[in-house]
């Protein structure tokens, strides 16, 4: 028989944090024109990491049993690398429920915010992206622990 599981209510604030890491996976021709800062649209890993942060403060309307995280920290952090680029996403808070989606949200609108900002580099003849790929997208850290307040 499966334990009853606790309400969020129910359960003691304590800090709680979460990272994860996700890739996009690129053509060579579309890295060298993010290390050049060639993207038509503009900076794509300042808009990414506005965006993944952004998304992270949604995660309940995007989510819908996901409840509403005020997040004490958060951060994106964008690194190109020789086959595309990879983010790393980590929220903290402060309370009685995790922040793995949250950073698993911030995560992977940033990297979808990169590929929508290079996607005309990365289209072949027929319209499609056959050397784009969106993952793996993985949480790597994952804490809970006690706070004075519990």
């Amino acid at each position: 028989m499966a334990a009853r599981q606790r309400r969020v209510a129910e359960k003691p604030h304590v800090l709680r944090r979460a990272v994860v890491r996700g890739q996009l996976r690129l053509r060579p021709a579309t890295v060298r024109a993010l290390r050049a800062r060639r993207v038509q649209k503009g900076d794509a890993l300042g808009a990414a990491e506005v965006a993944g942060l952004l998304a992270m403060k949604r995660t309940s309307e995007l989510i819908p049993h996901a409840h509403i995280v005020p997040l004490t920290g958060s951060q994106i952090a964008i690194a190109i690398r020789a086959r595309g680029v990879t983010v790393t996403a980590e929220a903290e808070s402060v309370g009685p429920t995790g922040v793995e989606m949250e950073a698993l949200v911030g995560a992977t609108v940033a990297l979808l915010t990169v590929w929508d900002m290079v996607k005309y580099l990365e289209k072949d003849a027929r319209g499609l992206y056959p050397a784009t790929a969106l993952g793996p997208v993985r949480i790597a850290v994952k804490h809970k622990g006690r706070t004075d307040r519990s």
